[in-house]
């Protein structure tokens, strides 16, 4: 089992890793979004057609589970639980991710915007990539992108959704997290419906 095995895995459902860990005698992989490709295959799936709740998770769990099987693999979902799996710690821990100004976890290539769809243990051993994770600059101005300046002190989420839930935030709405959107690295990879997607669901 390779990186190019799991690659070719993941790419019919417009997916990537996102870097990966060693846990347990094999490897853990982090699967999220293959940008700006997968929100238009996503919208395709009988998940997000049939009008039901919870649509993208339940598109993971069955998308997931199935490379799973076709690779041996184990499959880890962070909207299971409790107990529910440690996916920052883990991000973390691929030399990826770092946490950002404002609290959240950016990504080398996907900026603010990354976002897990499940994690697959592989029974290989693969060697840690270099630590490319981003410095703590990259994102020091994104803080101050925010209206209602949820983020400076902690992250006040009551600020963050009465804005969002406003006329004035309808950018945000819209758009996605002005504080997400400042941030340069994988600026160009989110598609605004699928941000609006995202934000209809935290609301």
């Amino acid at each position: 089992m390779t990186e190019d095995d799991l690659a070719r895995a993941l790419a019919p459902h417009h997916l990537t890793s996102l870097g990966h860990c060693p846990m347990e005698g094999g490897t853990l992989c982090l699967i999220g979004p293959d940008e700006p490709t997968f929100w238009p295959a996503f919208k395709q799936s009988p998940e997000y057609q049939d009008g039901d709740t919870n649509p993208m998770d339940r598109w993971s769990l069955r998308v997931l589970t199935e490379v799973a099987q076709d690779l041996g693999a184990k499959p880890f979902f962070p909207f299971q639980g409790p107990p529910y799996r440690p996916f920052q710690t883990w991000a973390l821990q691929t030399g990826r991710f770092a946490n950002s100004a404002i609290g959240f976890l950016v990504h080398d290539e996907r900026g603010l915007f990354a976002s897990f769809r499940g994690a697959l243990w592989l029974p290989a051993l693969w060697p840690l990539a270099p630590n490319t994770a981003p410095a703590l600059s990259a994102t020091a101005m994104c803080a101050a992108a925010c209206p209602v300046d949820a983020f400076a002190d902690g992250y006040d989420v009551a600020a963050c959704k009465t804005h969002v839930a406003s006329p004035q935030g309808q950018d945000c709405r819209e758009g996605g997290c002005l504080s997400r959107r400042a941030c340069a690295i994988g600026r160009d990879r989110r598609l605004p419906e699928q941000s609006a997607f995202h934000m209809k669901a935290f609301l």
